[in-house]
């Protein structure tokens, strides 16, 4: 019997956004063995060949199982084990269920992941990728291309069909984030799409944050402004805005890094070498801003762990 409900974090954003990305190094940091990871692409109701033929689109949440979704969070909260549907994007079709336990964390990333009240209700922290719109293009074409079987024209064509739902239905979900993630490129790289972009983390009053000054002060004396805070407004709203710059070194990472890794301690060692991982194409790179947001990320959820 499990003595506490676990910490779920809800990443939802445009798809090619880096969901999945991000989700992959949070889990790493907290220790993959006490995290569950949930795809809501597994909760399509329909193949890729299927929406083709009707005309329809992953992006429509009636083209999604979200009630069984929420379903399956509410049974995992209770320390209940669930039978997943599995969705396989290279073949565009359904597998075979997966028997998923639960766990000290669930990390859910997708396309929906708040668009039903009771469903967002649930998580403990609520992130939004939010990169600019040519990035993620960008990261949308490569992905698609390289991993999903699409032609480069085929996946132009499903951003252009998309974009109208998109709007419709996976914009609006970044009112109710808690933590907005923003990659933008730096002024003197407007063309940059890769591992030399900025990061900022608005960081809205709507949960209790741990205090990142810490780490803030003790980096000024490896790195000076690789991360900062300033005050802003979003939606209307004052804010805290984290900034980390792209072109901080491999020094400044670690050194940054080791400081988050001992309040982390308990959550067991965690390699550097597997954070800020992604794929460019087929070609894998590492990113330091991404690298550090999910640090930053990770220390949030165990700090709520720990108190609660």
């Amino acid at each position: 019997m499990r003595r506490t409900k676990p910490i779920i974090l809800g990443i939802a954003g445009d798809s090619g956004s880096g969901k999945t990305t991000l989700a992959r190094g949070i889990r790493q940091i907290l220790g993959n063995e006490i995290v569950t990871g949930i795809c809501i692409d597994d909760y399509h109701k329909y193949s890729r060949e299927e929406r083709k033929e009707q005309n329809l689109s992953a992006l429509h949440p009636d083209c999604n199982y979200l009630d069984i979704l929420q379903s399956h969070i509410a049974e995992l909260r209770r320390g209940k084990a669930i039978l997943k549907p599995v969705y396989d994007h290279s073949k565009g079709d359904f597998s075979r269920f997966k028997y998923v336990e639960p766990a000290d964390f669930i990390v859910v990333e997708g396309l929906l992941a708040f668009h039903i009240k009771k469903l967002r209700e649930m998580f403990d922290v609520k992130i939004y990728l939010d990169p600019e719109d040519f990035l993620r293009e960008t990261w949308k074409i490569q992905r698609d291309t390289s991993e999903r079987g699409y032609s480069e024209r085929e996946a132009k064509n499903t951003l252009h069909r998309r974009a109208e739902l998109s709007t419709r239905y996976i914009r609006p979900q970044r009112e109710h984030a808690d933590i907005v993630l923003n990659f933008y490129p730096p002024p003197e790289l407007p063309g940059e799409t890769g591992s030399r972009l900025n990061a900022r983390l608005i960081l809205r009053p709507t949960i209790r944050y741990p205090d990142f000054s810490q780490f803030i002060d003790q980096d000024q004396e490896a790195d000076e402004n690789c991360l900062s805070f300033t005050l802003g407004r979003d939606s209307g709203t004052p804010v805290d805005l984290l900034h980390i710059q792209g072109n901080i070194s491999q020094d400044t990472l670690e050194y940054t890094s080791r400081l988050i890794l001992e309040h982390l301690s308990e959550a067991g060692p965690t390699s550097l070498e597997n954070i800020g991982r992604y794929l460019e194409g087929k070609t894998p790179r590492k990113s330091y801003p991404l690298a550090l947001a999910q640090l930053l990320v990770g220390f949030c959820l165990h700090k709520l762990k720990i108190n609660r």
